[in-house]
């Protein structure tokens, strides 16, 4: 008896490894219908109508301010009116930021106007004082203690193109961590070169950190053309400027992630999961900023919608809240699948927030990504058409499903070209006039074939609960 156990149970231990590692796969029928799918997209001008509106009929949408609340009941009824089945938002609460008024000048023997933007997060106040330049952050870090006192810092870092935009990574760092650097040193005021690529007399904002235990100082970034003149003074002798906020912290808001879905037909629980985020920064209109990805990925799950027989799974499209401030909408999001136990569920999540320029790799991801690569392989080839290559061990999740992905979510990189992305990124210009029609119907193609076909695979790629256990309150 004891040895037909044993024997049983090597059978179904096989049997069990062997589910396990068959690889997750996609019908040929689905295949054909992603490729119908794919044609009608390019031909399809939802994606452009609803950027059109978003930017038109609510315009920039900081969060916490008027216009996002504007937005929020903008975004749902887009859902509804787009066909989605269920429609709701989740709320999302984050300390609240205003803006008010800026302005800069050169004092002394050249006096003359600075075109400025405080980045998010600075508090309010009038600084005067001699402005010390340093190349980068890490010039900054390597000053003497207490060599700024009474100084204003200015960090001049340049940013390179790049398609994928990877020098955002160091410009993105001296505006987030600078104003601290600076502040130990003694600055009682920040400045730097905007975190951009362009030759435009318009700076680029963008949320800033103060460590705990340091009391904030005015912060702000400089247009190119600015901090390039900047550099001429200072290159003739001590140069004094004089910053002046009228900005800061304002209690806290409630906004919300909103959220439409198409139901799934046969795996309405397991949920493919797409989007952008709702809300921009106030200087232009937040056209590329996030305007694209909620236009690309709602016509995306309206052209699903739109099919006789829904796919397998759930698509489900999300209009994150307040991104630009630290990810709110995204780890809410995350959050609250932790606590309900469904990040299994979440079968597969992609966020479109890198403009609206043509995508040119694909891949998935995981903590375990192997039983995938397949149906990742398939999917590829049904990119292929738009001129999308496979790139296996190549990108990451997006900004707002990056928490999901870190709680073991399975995540879609569908990379866009960002060549251009920086000029116009958390600036005036960031308007709908810069968005190329064709370029974003291949991304509502795009991700149209992909929500779909992952919708329709017949396994896992990979999403496992981690750390699901909420935390104390």
């Amino acid at each position: 008896m004891r040895r037909r156990a044993l024997a049983l149970a090597i059978v179904l231990l096989c049997t069990s490894a062997t589910a396990a590692a068959a690889p997750t796969h996609i019908s040929d029928q689905a295949l054909a219908k992603a490729a119908e799918l794919r044609a009608q997209a390019l031909a399809d001008n939802t994606g452009w109508q609803v950027v059109e509106s978003l930017t038109t009929e609510i315009g920039p949408r900081m969060a916490g301010s008027e216009a996002d609340a504007r937005a929020v009941e903008w975004a749902k009824a887009k859902f509804k009116a787009l066909g989605f089945d269920k429609v709701w938002t989740e709320p999302v609460t984050f300390p609240k930021w205003e803006r008010r008024s800026e302005h800069a000048s050169v004092i002394g023997a050249h006096p003359q106007p600075l075109t400025i933007t405080a980045l998010g997060g600075s508090p309010a106040g009038t600084v005067e004082a001699e402005v010390v330049r340093f190349d980068g952050l890490d010039a900054l870090k390597a000053a003497p203690e207490g060599s700024l006192a009474g100084k204003i810092a200015y960090v001049d870092f340049t940013m390179t193109r790049k398609r994928d935009g990877a020098d955002y990574g160091i410009g993105g760092t001296v505006r987030s961590r600078g104003p601290s650097e600076a502040i130990r040193k003694g600055a009682i005021g920040y400045i730097m070169r905007s975190a951009g690529t362009d030759s435009h007399r318009m700076p680029h904002t963008g949320i800033t950190r103060f460590d705990e235990g340091l009391t904030p100082v005015p912060a702000a970034a400089l247009s190119g053309p600015d901090a390039d003149q900047l550099n001429r003074l200072v290159a003739r002798g001590p140069t004094r400027i004089r910053i002046s906020l009228d900005c800061g912290w304002d209690g806290s808001y409630t906004s919300q992630n909103v959220i439409g879905e198409i139901t799934g037909r046969s795996l309405p629980k397991e949920v493919v999961v797409i989007g952008g985020h709702l809300d921009s920064w106030d200087l232009g209109t937040g056209a590329i900023d996030d305007g694209a990805g909620v236009g690309i990925t709602m016509a995306a799950g309206h052209l699903i919608g739109q099919l006789k027989q829904a796919p397998k799974r759930t698509i489900r499209v999300i209009a994150f809240a307040n991104e630009e401030q630290g990810l709110h909408g995204g780890k809410a999001y995350a959050a609250a699948r932790v606590a309900a136990g469904e990040i299994v569920q979440q079968h597969i999540a992609a966020e479109s927030d890198f403009g609206a320029g043509r995508i040119y790799a694909f891949n998935t991801g995981s903590g375990n990504p192997a039983e995938s690569r397949e149906a990742t392989r398939q999917i590829g080839e049904a990119l292929a058409p738009l001129g999308i290559e496979y790139r296996a061990n190549e990108g990451g999740p997006g900004p707002d499903v990056g928490p999901l992905a870190a709680k073991g979510g399975a995540w879609a990189w569908l990379a866009q070209d960002g060549t251009d992305y920086f000029d116009l990124h958390h600036t005036p210009d960031d308007t709908l006039d810069k968005i190329d029609p064709k370029a974003l119907a291949q991304n509502v193609a795009a991700y149209t074939v992909f929500a779909y076909l992952a919708a329709e695979s017949d396994g896992s790629f990979g999403s496992e609960a981690k750390d699901v256990v909420p935390p104390r309150e």
